[in-house]
C-alpha cells in the first residue's frame, strides 16, 4: 500500500472516532458514575460487557477472576489494550467540589473518581477497537481489549490470570493508564514489606511485667527515614521509600502491645531489583530484634476468586527504537500531525498491570488520557479532548500495528 492510501485509511479510522465523539464521552461519564472499588466491580464489568456486545465485538468473555476480555478480528498478529475498572475509594466526599460519582463534565473536564485513573481510557479503548473493525482496519490482526479488576490492590494479578487461563499471548500490549497522552516507555518497580517487632503482653496497670513492642520500633523507623533520605539524594529517576502504615496489637486498650508493625513501600529505579531490596531490609533490621517479610496480600475478587498477591516487581523500559514504540510514534503523528518530541515520551513512577506482560517478555508500552498526578486525588478529572485523542491514537495504532 502506498503512503497516500495508508494515510487515507488512517484518516478514515480517526474520522470514525470523531463521528462517535458524543457516544464515547457519554460512555466515559457512565463508567465514572458506577462505583467500582477493588473486589466490587461487577456493575462496571457488566456495563462494559453490554457495550462491547452492542458495538459488535466478535467475542466477549468474563473470566473466573472477573476480568472482561473483548475480541475483534481473528488475524495472526495479536495486540492487546488493557484498562482496569476498579478505583481507589472515596473517603472524603464532603470535600469534593463535585459528587465523586456524578461523571459531570465541566469546563472541558470529566470529573469523578476514576475519570483519570482510568475509566476514560477504558471507554476510549473499547470504542477504538470496535470502530477499527467497522472501517476495516483489522486485516491480519486480532485485537483484545481487557477491562481488568483489582489493579489498585493487586496490579498485574489480573492480566497474569488472563494470560494463564486464556492462553492469549499478544505481540504487543498497550497499558492505558493516565499519561497525559504521552507515550510511556516504562515504569518503576516496587516492593512492599512489613517490618515487625514482638514484645510481651501485660496489664496496663503493671507495664513492668511486659515488654512493649511499640518501644522497639523507633530505631527501625529512624533507619527507614535515613534510607529514604539517601535514596532521595540520588539522581532521578531514583528509587523511593515510604513508611505508609504503623499498627500495634494488644489484648485491649488496657494492655501492653505485644506486636508492632510498619508497612513500607519501596519504588525501584532501573537497575534495582529484589536483591537490592533484600540487602536493604537485612541492613535495616541488623542488630535489632525486628523481623521483615514481603507484604503478601490476600484478596477476593467479585466472582469469589481468591487472590494471593506478592508485591515484588522489577522496573521495565522499552526502547524508542522497538517496533511497538515506533508504531506508537506513528500513531501519535497520525493524531497530532507531527512526530512526538522527546518531552512527549514519559516514564511512570508508579506500577501498572504491565508487570504481568513484561514478566512474560511481551513488548509493552503505555498511553492514556488524564494526568497521572490527579490519580487518587480529590476532585479527580480528565480533559475530554484527551479522551477523544486517546481513542484516535488507539484506533491508529490498531491500523498501524
Amino acid at each position: 500500500m502506498n503512503e497516500a492510501d495508508k494515510n487515507k485509511h488512517i484518516e478514515a479510522v480517526i474520522d470514525a472516532v470523531d463521528e462517535h465523539r458524543d457516544e464515547i464521552l457519554a460512555f466515559a461519564q457512565e463508567l465514572v458514575g458506577i462505583q467500582s472499588y477493588p473486589g466490587d466491580e461487577e456493575r462496571a464489568v457488566r456495563r462494559v460487557e453490554a457495550m462491547m456486545r452492542h458495538l459488535g465485538y466478535d467475542e466477549v468473555t468474563v473470566d473466573g477472576m472477573g476480568n472482561l476480555i473483548g475480541r475483534v478480528g481473528c488475524g495472526p498478529r495479536v495486540l492487546m489494550f488493557d484498562s482496569h475498572l476498579d478505583t481507589v475509594e472515596v473517603n472524603d466526599a464532603e470535600h469534593w467540589t463535585v459528587e465523586p460519582f456524578s461523571g459531570v463534565i465541566r469546563d472541558g473536564m470529566l470529573y469523578g473518581r476514576g475519570s483519570a485513573d482510568m475509566k476514560s481510557a477504558a471507554a476510549a479503548s473499547v470504542y477504538a477497537a470496535a470502530l477499527a473493525k467497522r472501517v476495516g482496519a483489522l486485516e491480519g490482526l486480532t485485537v483484545y481489549v481487557s477491562c481488568s479488576v483489582m489493579e489498585e490492590d493487586c496490579d498485574g494479578e489480573n492480566l497474569k490470570y488472563v494470560f494463564e487461563q486464556s492462553g492469549i499471548r499478544p505481540e504487543g500490549v498497550v497499558i492505558c493508564e493516565p499519561s497525559s497522552n504521552r507515550i510511556a516507555l516504562g515504569h518503576k518497580g516496587k516492593a512492599q514489606m512489613v517490618v515487625g517487632t514482638r514484645g510481651v503482653s501485660a496489664h496496663g496497670a503493671a507495664p513492668e511485667r511486659g515488654e512493649n513492642a511499640v518501644y522497639r520500633i523507633p530505631e527501625i523507623i529512624t533507619r527507614v527515614e535515613q534510607l529514604a533520605g539517601r535514596l532521595l539524594e540520588q539522581d532521578a529517576p531514583r528509587g523511593t521509600l515510604v513508611l505508609s502504615r504503623i499498627s500495634s496489637v494488644s489484648e485491649s486498650l488496657n494492655a501492653v502491645p505485644y506486636e508492632c508493625e510498619i508497612y513500607l513501600d519501596r519504588r525501584l529505579a532501573i537497575g534495582e531489583d529484589e536483591h537490592t531490596v533484600r540487602r536493604e531490609m537485612e541492613a535495616l533490621v541488623d542488630g535489632t530484634s525486628a523481623e521483615w517479610r514481603f507484604g503478601t496480600l490476600h484478596r477476593r475478587s467479585w466472582t469469589g476468586h481468591e487472590v494471593v498477591y506478592e508485591p515484588v516487581h522489577p522496573p521495565w523500559r522499552i526502547g524508542t527504537d522497538h517496533p511497538l514504540a515506533r508504531t506508537c510514534a506513528a500513531g501519535y503523528q497520525a493524531v497530532y500531525g507531527r512526530p512526538p518530541l522527546d518531552a512527549e515520551f514519559t516514564f511512570w513512577n508508579f506500577s501498572t498491570n504491565a508487570v504481568a506482560s513484561t514478566a512474560l517478555g511481551i513488548p509493552t508500552i503505555g498511553f492514556g488520557p488524564g494526568s497521572p498526578e490527579l490519580a487518587h486525588m480529590r476532585d479527580e478529572h480528565c480533559p475530554i479532548e484527551q479522551i477523544i485523542e486517546a481513542c484516535r491514537f488507539y484506533a491508529a495504532v490498531i491500523y498501524l500495528f
